[in-house]
């Protein structure tokens, strides 16, 4: 094949660049990488970076709020520094939003694995779909 008949190649429209995804496009003099897909790993990592920066501001919280105070609870007393206190309740408040929730989300997967199980049941010739 010569030069001229390489020059011919019919291309759909909007493909001015190259067709290899590992190759760069030159759009306007400059190369232009395609874009990349997000992925798990990315997703992770920012996750991972995210928790971290939060602890980091935990711990500054604990260590700048260092003074004993009593705390009683169900009739038992302790001497705890007041972040750790604090820490604790936000704990405990944490634990009681997400034990009913986790509940319900149970609850769901539940009715959607019931309704997936009789969807998938063959049905009797002329029988109404409810």
């Amino acid at each position: 094949m010569n030069s001229n008949q390489e020059d011919r190649t019919v291309r759909p429209p909007g493909a001015d660049g190259p067709t290899r995804p590992d190759t760069p496009a030159v759009v306007g003099g400059r190369r232009s990488w395609p874009p990349v897909r997000r992925s798990r790993i990315g997703g992770w990592w920012v996750a991972l970076l995210a928790a971290a920066f939060v602890l980091l501001l935990l711990m500054i919280f604990v260590l700048q709020n260092g003074d004993d105070v009593q705390v009683s609870f169900l009739g038992s007393n302790a001497d705890l520094p007041l972040g750790i206190a604090l820490l604790l309740a936000a704990i405990a408040g944490v634990l009681i939003v997400a034990i009913p929730g986790t509940g319900r989300i149970l609850q769901l997967r539940h009715l959607a694995r019931q309704r997936a199980a009789r969807q998938a049941r063959p049905r009797p010739p002329g029988s109404v779909q409810s």
